[in-house]
């Protein structure tokens, strides 16, 4: 029980942006734990250890089955009929418990007598169960956009001038990778983790008007982003494409001419501060945003709402004429 509830608090906030990944875990680690419930009395000195590992397992996949579960029906629920495509799912289930039963009471005179056969049949069925998960959470398409979506789409855009839409890019995004993205992207810290002092606060909010302050660190690949009080889903969404514009002049592959440039400058050497390259794409997300926003409307992405990791810290800032901090 300790266990269920350290993974919630730990990973709960993660599973509404990465619902895929997470229900295709639990489907493994459920495989996993039945395995080692079956191994258990093959190894009698290490048997307490063993069905302890199982247990937390299984409760591991109490709280990500049952999480995704939920994100995953709310997508289904296309008529706002969540309740009712949350029974249809029950009724399903209990549909398949039951064929499962009547087949394993079936199979089990024939596989009793012998536990090699037994292990064979267990090894092809979770074979068999891991690759239809694996094809049914592939078949999902989502039209809102979680940070892999998100980079994907805008990595696509900045190549070849094209929006890619909800199917293409859902088919493109990575099930096992999901859970490390090379750019650590933090929406909504708190103030104190991006400025120490009125200097440093004066030095992010100048260059601009929105309603964000981005802190970039070049050696880390870290953006950590503060969130004004009046941040809405479009707001969140450009500081996410902000981001991972920054995290880009990183990477490799090509990239529009003043995107290009700064590339340039930040592989020249760590001369330039980061505070000067966050003001200057800034000024080159005021051009770039419009135009990409307006082609994730246009190919079908759902921009009202998103899936992206928010924290829940705000702050209030206030710009005299001169764009510093009264």
């Amino acid at each position: 029980m300790l266990g269920r509830i350290i993974f919630a608090w730990w990973m709960g906030s993660k599973m509404d942006c990465n619902a895929k990944q997470w229900r295709l875990f639990a489907d493994i680690l459920n495989d996993v734990a039945m395995l080692l419930e079956i191994m258990a009395p093959i190894f009698p000195i290490c048997f307490t250890m063993t069905i302890c590992i199982s247990n937390l397992a299984k409760c591991i996949v109490g709280v990500a089955g049952g999480a995704t579960r939920a994100a995953l029906t709310m997508h289904q629920a296309r008529r706002n009929n969540m309740a009712d495509v949350s029974a249809k799912d029950g009724s399903q289930e209990t549909l398949v418990s039951l064929a499962g039963l009547l087949v394993s009471l079936l199979m089990l005179p024939l596989v009793s007598d012998c536990p090699s056969l037994s292990l064979g049949c267990f090894f092809f069925l979770t074979a068999l169960h891991i690759y239809a998960n694996y094809r049914a959470v592939r078949a999902l398409v989502i039209e809102t956009l979680n940070e892999r979506r998100l980079w994907l789409v805008l990595k696509h855009f900045l190549q070849r001038g094209e929006v890619l839409g909800p199917a293409s890019a859902n088919q493109m995004e990575p099930l096992w990778t999901g859970f490390w993205p090379s750019l650590s992207l933090s929406l909504g810290v708190p103030l104190h983790r991006v400025t120490s002092s009125v200097f440093e606060l004066q030095k992010l909010v100048e260059g601009h008007q929105e309603p964000y302050l981005l802190r970039w660190d070049q050696s880390q690949n870290q953006v950590q982003v503060v969130l004004s009080q009046m941040a809405g889903p479009e707001t969140i969404l450009r500081a996410a494409t902000h981001g991972l514009v920054l995290g880009a002049l990183q990477g490799d592959g090509p990239l529009p001419g003043e995107l290009e440039g700064l590339r340039n400058q930040v592989r020249a050497g760590p001369e330039k501060e980061s505070c000067v390259i966050v003001r200057e794409t800034h000024q080159v997300l005021d051009k770039l945003f419009p135009k990409f926003l307006k082609g994730l409307q246009d190919a079908g992405w759902t921009t009202e709402k998103h899936q992206l990791e928010v924290d829940e810290w705000r702050a209030t800032w206030l710009l005299c004429p001169e764009k510093k901090l009264l």
